[in-house]
């Protein structure tokens, strides 16, 4: 069976995910359930909770994709691909025990694929109705920012990766949910500090930016205490009534009184804060990408992930992707959260590269990409 279809399952985090790609580029079907409600009132994913959601998900959002994707007997469906790792234990345990079921029911290849390359792989993706273009070109240098993770790769081809650096402590989507906690903003942190910042009025203040000498590597567990500090200090001032002349103080004992819980603070403190906060993250990754690009001499710039859906983060990397003379790839905000279309991209070009899930798959929560 060589269809090109690819039937793919993802459930790495706290997205239930099952897709149908064509070729490795054209989306027939797409369907998430999300459990980002579920988890706001934890300001945080708890594993356990993620994986009993993906239980009570697997089968409707199955249905759902062979609906909209009008598969019956599933004889033009070449692999099942699933994600094996990075991830939860418990959550990757669901997709890869219903992937199994599948190619054993229907009696096709299981593929596996690592959750990291197939948020790479959504730039080759086209909604159904979107018009032919033409994929990435190799060199490709790749930039991949999510809650977990934080990279840069150079593919000189498909499924060739080198690791040209990667965070030492705390990923930028990490930062973005603890900060946004710190500062009171709802679950995700990303967005919200993404919207608070463009409310800002003051954009002077500065926070560290971490280079780490001529490395690609990334570091911002040192920005996130830098926030941390800078919070504690205007809560204070907001308890004693002086916030800077931002804004009306707050009565000791209310959430602004500490850190961990300062929505009490005055918006346009908040505001400035989070600008501050994101542009510190936003410059270190953008400058970095762009030399990394330069010095691999890569024709394409790809940019995935999570935390690739922020439009500053975007427009900064366009501007020095712009500057190089390079192309520059991010697939549309919906393609860069978890989703099981870039599975099914990636679960393409590893199906027609022969490679074949052993019969007793099992999740690898720390599987890597590159070394």
């Amino acid at each position: 069976m060589t269809s090109g279809r690819i039937i793919a399952v993802e459930t790495s985090c706290d997205e239930t995910a099952v897709a149908v790609v064509q070729e490795g580029r054209r989306i027939v079907a797409n369907v998430v359930a999300s459990q980002v409600a579920l988890h706001a009132a934890t300001g945080g994913i708890v594993p356990e909770v993620a994986a009993r959601a993906h239980l009570r998900w697997m089968i409707p959002v199955l249905e759902e994709a062979e609906r909209r994707s009008g598969i019956s007997d599933w004889s033009d469906v070449e692999a099942v691909a699933v994600t094996e790792g990075p991830g939860l234990a418990g959550s990757l345990l669901v997709g890869i025990t219903m992937a199994k079921t599948l190619a054993y029911v229907h009696g096709l290849p299981l593929v596996p694929v690592n959750h990291l390359e197939g948020h790479i792989y959504a730039a080759w993706l086209l909604d159904h109705d979107d018009p032919d273009r033409p994929a990435p070109e190799f060199p490709v240098v790749a930039l991949v920012v999510s809650g977990g993770h934080t990279f840069l790769v150079e593919m000189t081809d498909h499924l060739t990766y080198r690791l040209l650096g990667q965070t030492v402590d705390d990923a930028a989507g990490e930062a973005f949910d603890k900060v946004g906690r710190l500062l009171g903003l709802p679950y995700p942190g990303g967005p919200a500090i993404m919207r608070a910042a463009a409310a800002a009025q003051r954009r002077d203040r500065q926070f560290p930016r971490a280079w780490l000498g001529e490395t690609f590597d990334f570091s911002f567990s040192g920005l996130k205490t830098a926030a941390r500090r800078a919070i504690e200090a205007e809560a204070g001032a907001s308890v004693d009534g002086s916030s800077n002349g931002e804004g009306p103080g707050v009565r000791p004992g209310t959430r602004a009184e500490t850190a961990e819980n300062s929505d009490g603070l005055p918006e346009p403190v908040v505001a400035e804060l989070a600008y501050a906060f994101q542009e510190s993250v936003v410059d270190v990754l953008a400058t970095k990408t762009g030399l990394a690009a330069e010095r691999c001499a890569a024709r394409t710039i790809i940019l995935g992930g999570g935390v690739a859906a922020n439009t500053v983060l975007r427009d900064r990397i366009a501007a020095r992707a712009a500057a190089l003379g390079i192309p520059l790839v991010v697939p549309r905000p919906a393609l860069c959260t978890d989703n099981a279309a870039m599975i099914g991209a990636a679960g393409f070009f590893r199906t027609r590269a022969g490679t074949r899930a052993p019969r007793d798959l099992d999740a690898r929560p720390s599987l890597k990409l590159a070394v």
